[in-house]
């Protein structure tokens, strides 16, 4: 099925046997993107999507072994709060791939994009309709990362409530506003919106503190309003996008290429990195395309080439370093922070 065929299939139950699928068999059983409501004891529902990345199981994982544990425990699915359940790329998933060729990206197009309208930009839109006309309790967006980071929570909102939600999650908290098109600022207008990212594909504590977390929140009564003290998390904002242009070659030792990136790349993650920190051999027309959270490009500000190496201008603190060169070219090279702390909504 390719973007031009997308439709949203609306299920008030699981399909028989769905449990018992991996991420990569779950077009077996699914047509395609599916929402799926699930009955429990409170309302409104926990909304909860998987798969947005076709190769990143971790929420797929950890809502199956959740659901499962509920079934053999109950011996139905008994679930203290209702929860709705959007499963998204099954096609790139069969792949095992972030997207398909000729696919979006599914965490680029959810309303406030800045992608062209395309089917699945449709969908999404769909998908924001059917949960804002049924209540929401809280939302979750769950992701594999491919570098070397911390399990982590991100908002897109600097409000007590979802850092709370984000809180119950990870100490390290990253706030957002680009890029746009993701689930969590799609949510964040209508509920309590985090993102979540749990580490690497096949880190069974990813899935295991996912399916915690999912646990936890099915459970909450009510998200707190009253401020968290600032010593309470590690708040970081994320004030610019790191990407190659396309027309800039790139690769790791030893290949030769504009651009050598340095095999330490992802030991930077989280990591307060000084000024002239060297990020990459640098050849004749060698760049990066720098933005910060107002579109601006501000690549001579966070950078620059030096005796032959990329280097650090200021200093920073990237995330989402990765040595995977596929997800370096379909989304970005890393994120660039600072710390926010003193950012965290203040007592009265």
């Amino acid at each position: 099925m390719t973007d031009t065929a997308l439709t949203l299939h609306e299920l008030d139950q699981l399909p028989d046997g769905l449990l018992e699928l991996n991420s990569i068999d779950l077009g077996t059983r699914l047509p395609g993107p599916t929402l799926i409501h699930l009955a429990g004891e409170r309302e409104p529902a926990l909304f909860v999507s998987v798969l947005m990345h076709g190769n990143e199981p971790v929420g797929w994982d950890a809502v199956r072994l959740l659901l499962s544990q509920c079934l053999e425990r109950h011996g139905r699915l008994r679930l203290p709060r209702a929860l709705s359940l959007f499963i998204g790329n099954v096609q790139a998933a069969a792949a095992n791939a972030r997207h398909l060729p000729d696919q979006p990206d599914f965490n680029r197009v959810w309303p406030g994009t800045e992608e062209p309208a395309s089917p699945a930009q449709a969908l999404m839109s769909q998908v924001v309709e059917i949960m804002q006309r049924r209540g929401l309790f809280a939302s979750i967006d769950l992701h594999n990362n491919t570098g070397s980071n911390p399990h982590y929570a991100c908002v897109n909102r600097l409000d007590n409530r979802y850092l709370h939600l984000a809180r119950l999650f990870a100490r390290t908290v990253v706030y957002f506003v680009r890029p746009t098109g993701v689930q969590s600022q799609a949510m964040a207008r209508l509920c309590p919106a985090v993102t979540l990212e749990c580490g690497r594909v096949g880190d069974r504590r990813g899935v295991e503190h996912a399916r915690e977390f999912i646990d936890a929140c099915l459970h909450l009564c009510e998200l707190p309003e009253h401020p968290l003290p600032a010593q309470d998390l590690d708040l970081f904002h994320t004030v610019a996008r790191v990407t190659i242009p396309e027309q800039v070659s790139f690769g790791f030792p030893p290949h030769e290429a504009q651009l050598v990136l340095s095999p330490e790349l992802e030991r930077f993650n989280f990591r307060e990195l000084p000024a002239g920190t060297a990020f990459a051999q640098a050849r004749p027309g060698a760049r990066l395309d720098v933005r910060d959270e107002h579109g601006r490009n501000v690549a001579d500000q966070f950078f620059r080439i030096e005796q032959d190496e990329l280097k650090l201008q200021v200093p920073a603190m990237p995330s989402m370093l990765t040595a995977d060169a596929t997800v370096i070219r379909q989304d970005c090279l890393c994120y660039l922070m600072e710390r926010y702390n003193q950012h965290v909504p203040p007592r009265h």
